[in-house]
């Protein structure tokens, strides 16, 4: 069996879809570290089925909207003392720009490249987004 000890101090990203983990891994750029970091796969979850898990040692993340693209269930808990002082469940933004692409090649995006790359939010479940110029669904994490 595999077992995964705590941490003393950092964040454990948590309840990432299955498979996703990696992605978040590679945004992170936890590959080019020198601390203690865990990627964690396919472990079983009631609420999902399965999910990721990234336990990251002496570590503290600014910004986790990107990781709310990546994967809409995911949960940060940052931790010290190996207690859990903190939760965060990230909100999804209800506009992006310039993050993903369009990938309707008739969306006038695809021709001007002057123009941003806008999307709204229209599923917050699914984290789907939808093209404000061709109304083209993207869902970021599928990308």
């Amino acid at each position: 069996m595999l077992k995964i000890t705590t941490i003393k101090s950092g964040v454990v990203i948590d309840h990432i879809r299955a498979g996703l983990g990696i992605k978040i891994f590679n945004y992170l750029e936890l590959n080019k570290v020198d601390y203690p970091v865990a990627l964690i796969m396919n472990v079983t979850s009631n609420k999902l089925g399965k999910k990721d898990i990234i336990k990251i040692e002496d570590i503290s993340i600014k910004d986790y909207t990107f990781l709310k693209l990546i994967s809409p269930s995911i949960t940060i808990n940052v931790v010290k003392n190996e207690e859990i002082v903190e939760k965060i469940k990230p909100e999804l933004p209800s506009r992006v720009e310039n993050i993903f692409y369009c990938k309707n090649p008739r969306c006038i995006t695809s021709v001007e490249a002057h123009i941003p790359q806008a999307f709204k939010l229209t599923n917050k479940e699914e984290g789907i987004y939808r093209c404000e110029y061709c109304d083209e669904t993207s869902e970021f994490s599928k990308l």
